[in-house]
């Protein structure tokens, strides 16, 4: 060894040195390696240290596990039966298929015996606090196992109990929506216990056939008028609830998230029967038709005959009515005429009437006014015993005899006899015979002339 150059000594320690630090960083790389995982979303996570301590991680990012293990569970996981699926679809529990199961078509019986292929998706979640996750974890282990041993078989015993409720015929006449949502019903709360009963039922709708034209409408019966039906009836406990089998996988706080039917295709009898149903149907809306358009033909025959009938009632109608109107007419004129005249009449005889009346009262009204004026001559005469008109009639008398004796021819000498002789007509005659007029015109008048103080 003395012999050995020290530059050679030098090279091997470095070789030592750096085989070292590379087995020291290997070494440090696998512990790395073997204590840290990154967290993806939408997981949750369950870990296990060398110590036997567990986690259950939860948020985004690389997480601490010194060489322990974990288990990542989605936090929602998928069944679905679907063409093309196979039953060996779920792999390893880090594949991502760990959170779901895919199923062939489902085989289910109706409640009428008719089997059929139902394609349907459920949606699981699972919980996420500590206490629930766990109980889970240690129950199931891993997400294959809670698949293959809770989802999967829930998942087709309530499809399978689902369809006993209800009856192909059922289904197929309007009641899909009932039985998707009995389904989600039956999935989230539990699969109802239920008891099948055959009964017979008596149709409440006679049914008529129409073979025979001629009888019309009214047609004899022909056929059964009952028929027998399945009813499922439900097990009602004590307080009048419907009795459930719970779901088993409710106890560990998964919950359903959705529950689908997206297609159901029954076998090919049912479906023949149906078609025949169809065509029968078809064919019973056909005759339908055709007999609903010979009785239209029938009643446009009648319509027709009736039509040119009601045309010759309403030309003869026309006729009678013009004539008649016309008659009516001439009648309405003769009776205006008469009507005309009588009211003319009546006119008149009102008119004399009134004239009359108003005659009458004219005539009233002047004999009013004159016994008015009368009354007021009467009224004043007896204030003052008509002095005034006795005056004035004095007055006429004095002018009528002094312009009668101013205008008398007399001679101018007048022979008469002695003073018991008769008259001559001397001044002194004629002056007393005026006298003697004036008196008997005052006595006559009823006034005295003097004046009463």
């Amino acid at each position: 060894m003395a012999g050995v150059p020290a530059t050679l000594k030098s090279n091997s320690s470095l070789m030592i040195k750096t085989v070292i630090g590379i087995v020291a960083g290997l070494i440090v790389l696998y512990v790395l390696s073997k204590s840290f995982f990154y967290a993806e979303p939408g997981y949750i996570y369950h870990v296990r240290t060398v110590t036997g301590n567990e986690a259950v991680v939860t948020e985004v990012g690389y997480k601490f596990y010194p060489f322990g293990r974990y288990n990542s569970w989605k936090r929602a996981m998928t069944v679905q039966a679907a063409t093309g699926a196979s039953l060996n679809a779920i792999s390893a529990e880090k594949d991502s298929d760990n959170a779901s199961a895919s199923l062939p078509p489902l085989s289910i019986m109706f409640l009428d015996q008719v089997d059929a292929h139902a394609e349907a998706t459920v949606r699981f979640s699972i919980p996420s606090d500590e206490e629930s996750f766990l109980k889970l974890a240690h129950e199931y282990r891993s997400p294959e196992n809670l698949l293959r041993t809770a989802l999967l078989p829930a998942f087709k015993e309530t499809l399978q109990a689902n369809a006993s409720l209800m009856a192909a015929e059922e289904y197929y006449a309007g009641g899909r929506t009932e039985f998707n949502s009995e389904f989600e019903n039956q999935m989230s709360n539990g699969i109802f216990l239920v008891k099948r009963e055959e009964v017979a039922v008596r149709s409440t709708r006679s049914t008529t056939g129409s073979a025979n034209a001629a009888l019309g409408t009214d047609q004899e019966a022909y056929g059964e008028d009952a028929k027998t039906v399945f009813l499922v009836k439900k097990v009602i406990d004590a307080n009048g609830q419907p009795r459930r089998k719970s779901q088993r996988f409710n106890d560990f706080g998964i919950t359903v998230v959705s529950a689908l039917v997206t297609d159901m295709r029954p076998n090919q009898k049912f479906i023949e029967r149906m078609q025949l149903k169809q065509k029968a149907s078809a064919d019973r809306a056909i005759a339908r038709e055709q007999r609903v358009q010979e009785e239209e033909q029938r009643l446009l025959a009648i319509a027709r005959g009736e039509r040119e009938v009601a045309e010759r009632q309403a030309q003869a109608k026309v006729e009678q009515i013009q004539k008649t109107t016309e008659a009516e007419t001439e009648k309405q004129l003769t009776i205006t005429g008469a009507e005309k005249l009588k009211a003319e009449a009546a006119i008149s005889k009102e008119t004399a009437e009134i004239n009359l009346e108003k005659a009458k009262i004219e005539a009233q009204t002047q004999r009013t006014l004159a016994d008015a004026e009368a009354y007021q001559k009467r009224v004043i005469l007896e204030a003052d015993n008509a002095l005034a008109q006795k005056l004035e009639a004095e007055v006429r008398i004095q002018e009528l005899w002094s312009d009668a004796f101013a205008k008398r021819s007399v001679p101018t000498n007048v022979f008469g006899g002695g003073q018991g002789g008769a008259p001559v007509g001397n001044d002194a005659e004629t002056k007393a015979f005026m006298q003697m007029l004036t008196l008997d015109a005052a006595k006559r008048l009823n006034y005295e002339r003097e004046i009463t103080k």
